[in-house]
């Protein structure tokens, strides 16, 4: 058995929702992805960009505290949030055209 998402300190049932939306389904596949290609997965399923969001993640798969994270790491996991954000979330594209995608219904736009 696999442990779910949530069982990651700091990330929440919340958090295990967006993976699930993503194809995250488990603490082990989040950990194997890694933070950085993780959230590009979310923000191409529908989530949002939040720099919090992303640097609880960050420290979560650390085994870090949530707000652990300052000064110049701070700014250096900005610039990849940034680049992230800039290479996998397309803000003319809903949730729902998401979730289309998701199913195979449409395909993400390029």
């Amino acid at each position: 058995m696999t442990d779910p998402v949530s069982s990651i300190r700091n990330l929440g049932p919340a958090y295990e929702e967006s993976c699930a939306r993503a194809g995250i389904h488990s603490a082990q596949e989040l950990r194997e992805l890694g933070a950085d290609p993780a959230y590009a997965r979310l923000l191409q399923h529908g989530s949002k960009p939040h720099f919090i969001g992303y640097y609880v993640l960050v420290m979560a798969l650390q085994g870090r505290p949530w707000n652990d994270c300052k000064g110049d790491e701070k700014k250096a996991l900005r610039k990849r949030f940034d680049a992230i954000v800039a290479s996998s979330y397309d803000k003319g594209r809903s949730e729902f055209e998401a979730a289309l995608d998701a199913i195979g219904v449409i395909e993400k736009r390029v």
